[in-house]
This record gives C-alpha cells, sequence and structure tokens, in this order.
C-alpha cells in the first residue's frame, strides 16, 4: 500500500481518535474487576468496533460528503464506497471475534455495542435518537469493558452513563460542524461538562487524582465549546466537537482513578498528550 492510500484510510478511520477509545475499556474493567487478559480483549474490540464505525459512516454519508466535504477520502476518489464498507464488515468481525475469545458477556455486549454502531450509521444519525444512540455506543463501550469479568457489575452502570451523557451533548454540538450557527448545543455541552466534573470531583476512592482528572477534563473541553458558544462558526463548533472527543480521555482516568485504577491514569494521560498531536495532521471528525 502506497503512503497516499494508507493516509487515505487513516483519514477514514478517523485514525488518532481511536486513542479515545482504551480508556472506555479500562475504566470499565477497573469499575467490574475484570482480568488483564480480557480487557486486553476489550480494548481490541472496541478499537476495531469504533473504527468500522467511522468507515460505515463515510459510506453512509458519501452523497452528503460529496457536497459538503469533498476532500473525505469517498468522494475524492482516494477509497473506494465498497471497500469502506467491506472494511465496516470486516472490522466488525473482528470485534465481535475479540469479544468472544473474552467470555459471553463480553460477546453479547460487543453484539449491542455493534448493533448500536450500525444502527446509528444507517438510520439514526439524521433523527432526533441520533445523539442518544452514539452516547448509548459510548456507554456500551465501558461497559464491554466490565463485561470481562463474566459479568456487567452495578458498579460500572454509573460511569457508563456519565460518558453516555458526555458523548450525547458533544454529538448534539456536532451536528452543526459544518455551517455552525447554532449557540444551544454547546451551552448545553459545557453544563453537561460541569456537571459530570463535579460528579467525577466528589469525594471517594483516590479523590485527589480523581479531581485532578476532572480539572483536566475541563481545561480540555470548556474553553472550545465556550468559544462556539459565544461565536458559533463552523470552524468554532470543529473545534469544539474536536475538544469534546479528546476531553473523554481525562474523563476516562478519572472514572478509573475513582474505580481504584490509578495506574491507568497516567497511560490515559499520555494517550490524550498523542491524540492532541496526531489530531493536527489528520481530522478526527
Amino acid at each position: 500500500m502506497t503512503g497516499g492510500r494508507a493516509r487515505a484510510w487513516v483519514e477514514l478511520v478517523r485514525g488518532p481518535a481511536a486513542l479515545t477509545v482504551p480508556g472506555d475499556a479500562l475504566a470499565g474493567s477497573a469499575a467490574g474487576g475484570a482480568p488483564a487478559r480480557n480487557t486486553a480483549l476489550a480494548i481490541g474490540s472496541s478499537v476495531c468496533l469504533y473504527w468500522a464505525g467511522m468507515a460505515l459512516n463515510d459510506w453512509a454519508d458519501r452523497a452528503e460528503d460529496a457536497r459538503d466535504r469533498p476532500h473525505r477520502p469517498l468522494p475524492s476518489g482516494r477509497v473506494a464506497p465498497a471497500a469502506a464498507f467491506g472494511a465496516a464488515a470486516g472490522l466488525t468481525a473482528a470485534g465481535l471475534a475479540l469479544a468472544a475469545a473474552g467470555n459471553r458477556a463480553q460477546l453479547a455486549t460487543a453484539s449491542a455495542l455493534a448493533a448500536t454502531v450500525w444502527a446509528y450509521d444507517l438510520k439514526l444519525k439524521h433523527t432526533a435518537a441520533g445523539p442518544a444512540a452514539m452516547g448509548a455506543a459510548r456507554g456500551l463501550d465501558l461497559l464491554l469493558g466490565a463485561a470481562g469479568a463474566g459479568r456487567v457489575a452495578p458498579a460500572a452502570l454509573p460511569p457508563a452513563a456519565l460518558l453516555a451523557a458526555h458523548t450525547t451533548a458533544v454529538t448534539h454540538v456536532s451536528r452543526n460542524e459544518v455551517g455552525g450557527g447554532d449557540r444551544t448545543a454547546p451551552l448545553a455541552a459545557l453544563a453537561t461538562t460541569a456537571g459530570i466534573a463535579a460528579v467525577v470531583s466528589r469525594p471517594g476512592p483516590e479523590a485527589g487524582t480523581a479531581r485532578g482528572c476532572a480539572a483536566s477534563y475541563l481545561l480540555t473541553a470548556a474553553p472550545a465549546l465556550t468559544r462556539a458558544a459565544g461565536q458559533p462558526t463552523g470552524a468554532h463548533t470543529k473545534a469544539g466537537v474536536v475538544a469534546g472527543l479528546q476531553a473523554l480521555v481525562p474523563l476516562q482516568a478519572g472514572l478509573a482513578a475513582r474505580a481504584g485504577a490509578r495506574a491507568s491514569v497516567p497511560v490515559l494521560l499520555t494517550l490524550l498528550g498523542a491524540a492532541r498531536r496526531l489530531s493536527r495532521k489528520v481530522s478526527v471528525t
């Protein structure tokens, strides 16, 4: 594969954005008490399903992208639509296979996640249920990590709900990424971010570490969302979406810390730095 073709595929699946995915499984594993092997399988499954969703998204939106984003891999002719759809199917199968190598609970959770991803891309994205479906996918991704223990522990449900709430709010913002013009969604996302940070900062295990992660979460998301609310241009709105996506990582770190997995925090914050650097080279939206 030539360098140009490889870059086209990295753009198609939003390669750097995959760095926001491992933290879902790590936070879920910490909450559910999953063994390391099944946590690693959950991470692999999550990344495959995330990339599958990105490829399928561009396949489903190829007509819209030809008008609004002609530089994307499909409308520019750098990746064939059939190849993108095939990649989505293959990556979905790989994600399910990795989950099946763990246990039945992981396979069941990954199946629900895959179904949500395909339903979002093919049917729900442009409906009122779209943002909630995207939020549900992130919540299920955390539960995939928790399921590594053989079942989804009740302790994993609150952090999954927080991830889902954040993702739902950011997805509302993304609906105006091309043209801008909406202040309501960024303001709502700011309020959601503040509320989630307050929850993560509550007294509990590793409270100091969790509060530091919550502060990083706010500092990552809030400035760009504030600009998007104040001047809702397409550029500011897109920047708010990128910041909201990257803010998932310190949020995951805070959730992992609260569940007692303090060792995951520096790993995840390293991923955040890498995601920021790579997003300057390849778009994550």
